[in-house]
């Protein structure tokens, strides 16, 4: 079992910055696909940013030049660095972890942070 942990959320007003952190405890794999998904009420859950194991990043173009995804493979931990934040980006954020085990996948979440963005 994998257990994520999600913190950093908080109250900001529009242009400032959050960084969240996701720690990954339990048998963590080592080839792994690490990402941060957010949901906003009444809207569907979203994915942000993504980080391969290798380092490889993608993001949603929404958040692109602004939020920075970034990983430290000894804590086993992702960050999400998120900066000229908007209204829009108020949301619950959750931290996913993807991966196959023995030709069996797996899918880990954790309980969530808010973000909250005031205008």
């Amino acid at each position: 079992q994998v257990q994520l942990v999600e913190s950093g959320g908080g109250s900001v007003q529009a242009g400032g910055s959050l960084r969240l952190s996701c720690a990954a405890s339990g048998y963590t794999y080592s080839r792994s696909v690490m990402s941060w998904y957010r949901q906003a009420p009444g809207k569907e859950r979203e994915f942000v940013s993504g980080i391969n194991y290798d380092g490889t990043t993608v993001y949603a173009d929404s958040v692109k030049g602004r939020f920075t995804i970034s990983q430290d493979n000894a804590k086993n931990s992702v960050y999400l660095q998120m900066n000229s934040l908007k209204p829009e980006d108020t949301a619950m954020y959750y931290c996913q972890k993807v991966g196959m085990v023995a030709g069996t996948p797996y899918t880990y979440w954790g309980q969530g942070t808010q973000v909250t963005v005031s205008s």
